[in-house]
This record gives structure tokens, C-alpha cells and sequence, in this order.
């Protein structure tokens, strides 16, 4: 199989099998000898996992969800915005603020946490947090107005756990094809 695939791909085998081994120790696939009664080494075949499959079923569900707020009168933001917010009540349990009472530090950590590899850059008032693996890319370039939203309260809300205004904090969606930015200016709430 394995020199099968490396055929149809163009691939070395030994690329081939690399990206298998890959792919299996990530949960993404499962290795699986067959014994069909010859002589030799058993033939290996591999399969998608219940994890993989489970993947693309949270993309058709972020998408439908996303589909189904939109068509609120306000496109969806003020609920997608709502469930922001409760998605940050979920995630910011045992965080602490960062040096100096930094709320970038937490924010940051909770981003991470959910997959949106986030990157701090700058120092005081002039820092920025760069997302460079949004989780739900896909879904947010088709709707922007409810996935951006959802992201905005996630933000907002994780900066006010925090002590800060999270309003004074913006996301930047798609600045690039694959970057958003989030500027932070971040004031203590009175």
C-alpha cells in the first residue's frame, strides 16, 4: 500500500511512510497488518479514525451554527458575541494575569488553549497578539459576521475576567489570507 500511495503522489516511500507514521501517532489514521494467508511480511493497510472523522464533523456543525445565526436579524452578532463570552467563562478558570498585571498573558494562553496559535508581539500599550492557526478559518471566511464575532467575545470577555476594558481591544480578521491580528490597548476597568 505504502509504495502504492508513494506511486499515485509522487512521493520517495520513505517520504511516504514518514507522513504515515505522522499521521498515525497525531490519532489521525490506524494502522491495521492483514495476515491473507501469504508467505512474508503481513500487509499493512491503514484507515481514517474516528477522530479524523469526528474533525470534519465539527467543521459541518461550526458551519451549519454559523449558517443558522446569520440569518438573525443583526447577522447573528449579538448571540454569536453572547456565546463568546461563554466560551471564555469555560476556558480561563486557574489562569493568572502576567507580569505587571498583564491581561495579554492569559488571553494568549486561553487562544492557545483552543488551537488558535497565538503570537505576542510589542511591549506595554502597544501590543499586538497575532493568530496564526484559527481553528475555524473556513467557516469564519464564509461567515465572518458570526465566527468573528463568537472570536470578539471570547476576547472581550477573557480581558475583563482579567481586570481590563475588553473593549479596547480589536480583532483584525483576515489581514492576511491565513493571519488575524488582535491590537491591544489595554486600560484597567475603573
Amino acid at each position: 500500500l505504502v509504495i502504492s500511495i508513494a506511486a499515485q503522489i509522487g512521493l520517495h516511500i520513505t517520504t511516504v511512510r514518514f507522513h504515515l507514521e505522522q499521521l498515525e501517532n497525531a490519532g489521525l489514521i490506524r494502522r491495521e497488518p492483514t495476515h491473507g494467508g501469504h508467505r512474508g511480511r503481513p500487509r499493512v493497510l491503514f484507515s481514517i479514525t474516528a477522530a479524523a472523522r469526528n474533525a470534519e464533523g465539527h467543521r459541518q456543525l461550526a458551519e451549519v451554527l454559523a449558517d443558522a445565526l446569520s440569518s438573525d436579524p443583526d447577522g447573528g452578532r449579538v448571540r454569536a458575541v453572547a456565546a463568546g463570552e461563554r466560551w471564555a467563562d469555560a476556558n480561563t478558570e486557574g489562569l493568572v494575569l502576567g507580569p505587571d498585571n498583564d491581561a495579554a498573558t492569559p488571553l494568549v494562553q486561553v487562544l492557545d488553549r483552543l488551537g488558535f496559535g497565538p503570537v505576542l508581539s510589542g511591549e506595554g500599550d502597544d501590543q499586538a497578539i497575532e493568530l496564526l492557526a484559527c481553528p475555524f478559518r473556513d467557516t469564519a471566511a464564509a461567515h465572518p459576521e458570526v465566527v468573528c464575532a463568537v472570536h470578539w467575545g471570547l476576547i472581550q470577555r477573557t480581558l475583563t475576567t482579567f481586570g481590563h476594558d475588553g473593549r479596547e481591544a480589536t480583532l483584525l480578521p483576515f489581514v492576511q489570507p491565513e493571519l488575524c491580528m488582535i491590537p491591544l490597548h489595554l486600560a484597567p476597568l475603573p
